[in-house]
């Protein structure tokens, strides 16, 4: 975080990368994914290649253990964004190259440590944070549990019943001391917190499940009524896009407290200290 807080305190540029080429295979679409890896590479000099499986071997038979050996002998990484964990690990274990977690279904690595970085450009002492997470058990709440394992903030998390994150994942990171507590009321895990977290209560993939999850995450909306028990200077966050009026009222999202926009530029200075980490 300390790196990727001076990359953008100095609007870094460097040729690390010159002469270098990273294809970016995205299964799901992106904005703010593509764009601020595009442009990070782009600020270290390297070239890019976009691929969805339209446009490969990956929409049709060809094992991916085959493609992973192919784009290694062409490419210096690999940043893939995709739907089942196993297919990034299948990558890493065929190919030669750094294969870059752009986003799995299990988790969202490089959203969390940019929003950790946007916690951190307030509060340094990461130790001193509580942050709150309202909604699905989805990636993003998956890579907040594992965060919580490393930088040792106090994590509450709210879940409707049937929403809960990855079970073991959970255990692992309580027998490893982090501090997370678990409920199913979003008032209880609001209060007090510094820094306010939810996200889309449908995520890509999970549109045909709409209405039974817009019944289940009733009473879950992060409003101006919610908000009133977290702390008095509490930020709201949101790893975008967001559905207004479901996971958060227009109010909270457009008001003074809401840090959403921060997160998404933070994107691209993260995205610049984790390949500035890979290849230097």
């Amino acid at each position: 975080m300390v790196r990727a807080k001076e990359m953008k305190d100095t609007d870094f540029r460097s040729d690390l990368m010159q002469g270098k080429t990273a294809i970016l295979l995205f299964e799901k679409a992106s904005t703010r994914t593509r764009v601020s890896f595009e442009t990070a590479l782009f600020h270290l000099g390297a070239k890019t290649i976009f691929m969805t499986p339209a446009e490969s071997q990956l929409g049709r038979s060809e094992p991916l253990k085959d493609t992973a050996r192919v784009l290694s002998r062409y490419n210096d990484c690999m940043i893939v964004r995709t739907f089942g964990q196993e297919k990034i690990d299948e990558l890493v274990r065929y190919g030669t190259i750094p294969v870059v977690n752009a986003l799995t279904d299990q988790g969202h690595p490089c959203q969390v440590m940019s929003d950790l970085l946007t916690i951190y450009e307030r509060t340094p002492d990461l130790s001193k944070v509580r942050v709150a997470w309202i909604g699905d058990g989805n990636n993003m709440a998956n890579s907040w549990i594992e965060a919580a394992i490393y930088f040792r903030f106090e994590l509450f998390m709210a879940f409707p019943q049937g929403y809960e994150p990855d079970k073991s994942l959970l255990t692992l990171a309580l027998q490893a001391g982090a501090k997370i507590f678990c409920t199913n009321d979003p008032q209880m895990a609001i209060d007090g917190a510094h820094y306010v977290n939810t996200d889309v209560w449908a995520s890509m993939g999970q549109e045909a499940e709409q209405k039974r999850r817009e019944k289940a995450f009733a009473g879950f909306m992060v409003d101006e009524q919610l908000m009133k028990y977290a702390a008095a200077d509490a930020k709201f966050m949101h790893c975008l896009p967001a559905h207004r009026g479901e996971e958060v009222s227009e109010g909270v999202f457009e008001s003074p407290a809401s840090i959403v926009f921060d997160q998404a530029e933070n994107r691209l200075h993260m995205q610049k200290a984790i390949l500035e980490w890979i290849f230097s």
